[in-house]
């Protein structure tokens, strides 16, 4: 398989190394002026909401919030500049793996995709991740910028399946719900080595990327193009279902169609947990993760945000269910909350419960 990083030239590094440190410096230059400007003002708030008028009176706002979408802007044109201009070669690897290997994969040519999910460039990707052969490559290279490098090989994801998803050496099924490029889905053969591993996704483009570079890996997982709230897998058949950064990206009915499925989908003692965003408590730093999902094109943070995930998930008939924050740093969950940390960073956090025996 082809990795786009290997064949830049040395104006399409030096472009994106351009944007990176635009990004960094976002983070941990910009982010910190901008909050000890707000803790200046002597303002108190309670809710992020309480924050906004201040904080949009701030010297540094215009920059910080002009900055924040002209960098993805920058981040996308840069990638997608880049992934265009090898098109022949990329759609070459895709149509070369096939459909039946060491995996599958499995379209719905059928399949109506929900308004919900295209109605909207998420990320501000241009034509989303769905709509081309080569957004998933798009999505693919720019998601490393997004990560600040820090997830190059895909280290965050494998800490997640090290570090929260449970240890079952009995396991037969594990399901991966908005798998994507299969980002999240290939630390979960590693994890459960000796059970069919399943990605399931809405975009063609995400899964044929995904199964193209499985195949490479000689990994064996099974792609299937379905709506998370109906994979149409059998019920009670899995030991543990779970998705990464797929939630936030839905309505709340949506929201809780895929917990409804995820426990549905799940063997008595089996568990789910979803790597996502939570709100931190701390109301200025909340308020910027509310407008980054503005500004990033993700209107469905609100939601997430709104919706009794934990009801839903014991409605559902799950137990145990709880939200733990995750840093992506080194450390995995931390029920202590995520520290102090000064520059601007996503909120992760991760949405546990089990189905009782």
């Amino acid at each position: 398989m082809i990795d786009i990083e290997d064949r830049l030239t040395l104006d399409e590094r030096s472009t994106v190394d351009f944007v990176l440190g635009l990004r960094k410096r976002w983070s941990d230059a910009v982010y910190p002026t901008l909050a000890a400007e707000y803790a200046e003002t002597g303002a108190t708030a309670e809710t992020p909401e309480q924050v906004e008028p201040v904080m949009h009176q701030l010297p540094s706002y215009p920059w910080f919030s002009h900055l924040e979408r002209v960098q993805q802007k920058m981040l996308w044109r840069t990638a997608g500049d880049a992934v265009v201009r090898r098109r022949q070669e990329l759609v070459g690897d895709l149509d070369a793996a096939p459909e039946q290997g060491v995996g599958s994969i499995t379209l719905d040519h059928d399949l109506e995709l929900p308004e919900w999910y295209t109605d909207y460039d998420i990320h501000v990707q241009p034509g989303s991740f769905f709509s081309d052969d080569l957004s998933a490559y798009v999505y693919e290279f720019g998601a490393r910028i997004v990560m600040l490098r820090d997830n190059d090989g895909y280290k965050f994801h494998s800490l997640f399946a090290q570090t929260t998803l449970p240890e079952k050496p009995e396991a037969t099924r594990i399901v991966d719900i908005g798998c994507g490029f299969g980002k999240s889905t290939r630390p979960l053969v590693a994890k459960y080595p000796g059970a069919e591993v399943i990605g399931v996704d809405l975009a063609a483009p995400g899964l044929r990327l995904a199964h193209a570079e499985a195949e490479d890996l000689g990994l064996p997982i099974s792609y299937v193009q379905a709506e998370g709230s109906r994979t149409g897998l059998e019920s009670g058949s899995c030991d543990v279902v779970t998705g990464t950064m797929v939630l936030h990206e839905m309505p709340s009915d949506a929201i809780v169609a895929v917990l409804q499925e995820g426990a549905r989908l799940l063997k008595p003692g089996g568990e789910m947990h979803f790597l996502e965003f939570m709100l931190t408590g701390d109301p200025f730093r909340d308020a910027t993760v509310i407008e980054h999902a503005d500004r990033n094109n993700e209107p469905y943070f609100r939601d997430l945000f709104g919706t009794d995930t934990v009801a839903a998930c014991e409605a559902a008939g799950l137990v145990d269910v709880s939200w733990s924050p995750f840093d992506e740093r080194r450390l995995g969950l931390q029920p202590d909350g995520w520290g102090d940390r000064a520059e601007w960073h996503f909120p992760w956090a991760v949405l546990s419960a089990r189905k009782a025996i």
